[in-house]
């Protein structure tokens, strides 16, 4: 009886929540091979380029990051709604919740930052103790 009853919990929560049963690495990589965009995901990975600020229109902070399952993400942190992470250095480790963006090199990560306007789930990255919003 208990073995059924499991089975029918596990049923439930594959219909229902199948994103809830991959890890966050699963759940990009599978945005990046199936083309997708738009995708709310959180995650961690480590810094493995710093590159220099996107100053056109709004500003953004951006950097390379290195997932556990060796997948290479843009990150384009709003410096314009979101403080700037002055000590951010390449090997360090981040934790991020934003919006997955696809394109061929693997993907961007956005919306790290709240949605003033309430649009938008608000999103945010933790370096070093400290959560940027």
């Amino acid at each position: 009886m208990k073995s059924k009853v499991l089975k029918y919990i596990l049923l439930i929560g594959l219909i229902f929540f199948p994103t809830f049963l991959l890890s966050n690495d699963s759940i990009i990589q599978n945005a990046f091979f199936s083309s997708k965009s738009d995708v709310q995901v959180k995650g961690s990975g480590k810094v493995i380029k710093i590159l220099s600020d996107d100053n056109k229109g709004s500003r953004h902070q951006r950097f390379i990051i290195k997932l556990k399952n060796q997948m290479t993400l843009l990150v384009a942190h709003n410096i314009d709604l979101a403080p700037r992470i002055n000590s951010l250095r390449v090997n360090d480790y981040i934790e991020f919740y934003g919006e997955y963006e696809w394109n061929n090199k693997g993907g961007v990560i956005h919306w790290t930052h709240k949605d003033y306007r309430g649009n938008h789930p608000h999103g945010w990255i933790k370096h070093k103790g400290i959560t940027y919003e």
